[in-house]
């Protein structure tokens, strides 16, 4: 063994450790900017569809794509802790007194399963992944797009109409626009 090679060896390391700590301080310092990061999301989605578009052709990329983004924004949809599987467990634990689970008995705010920050990184992580596919053509493979496209809105609706099913059932909502406004009534 050379002698040589082990201060190489810690110097590659400690550059790549300097490189992560960077880019990690630069995701972390874009954690406020919201509607920045879509921004810059929509155009890289953008680009790819119109690479898409243009060169007729990874219709199985963008097939998988979508679907990797439609698991994504389910999960992003989806609580933390599945309120299913807790009524499951209370009903198997018919044992003693428990935490309140009624809407009027405790406030519990929405914890969801894929937070939005996680939700916007692995998107454009999965875009750019997926752009740089379309550089290859070995995965430009011969498809009829059509097909794709019908079973993905298919996939799409049916998924989509049992998140909302889960939604009403166990009344949350994934959503919220800020805080309530109070109004002064006329006796207050």
């Amino acid at each position: 063994m050379n002698m040589e090679e082990a201060p190489s060896d810690t110097t590659v390391s400690s550059y790549q450790i300097s490189l992560e700590r960077k880019y990690q301080a630069w995701l972390d310092s874009t954690t406020p900017f919201i509607r920045q990061r879509w921004g810059a999301f929509a155009g890289i989605l953008f680009l790819f569809t119109l690479r898409i578009l243009i060169a007729q052709g990874w219709y199985v990329v963008c097939y998988a794509l979508g679907i990797y983004l439609l698991n994504l924004f389910l999960a992003f949809l989806s609580p933390k802790f599945d309120p299913a599987l807790e009524a499951d467990m209370e009903m198997e634990d018919d044992q003693g007194p428990s935490l309140p689970t009624k809407a009027d008995e405790e406030f519990r705010p929405f914890v969801r399963r894929l937070p939005e920050f996680k939700f916007w990184y692995s998107a454009t992580k999965a875009t750019i992944f997926a752009l740089f596919c379309t550089l290859f053509t070995t995965l430009d493979l011969p498809v009829f797009w059509p097909v794709l496209l019908m079973y993905f809105i298919l996939l799409f609706v049916l998924t989509m109409r049992n998140q909302i099913q889960h939604m009403v059932k166990y009344r949350y909502l994934p959503f919220t626009t800020g805080k309530k406004q109070y109004t002064k009534t006329a006796s207050g």
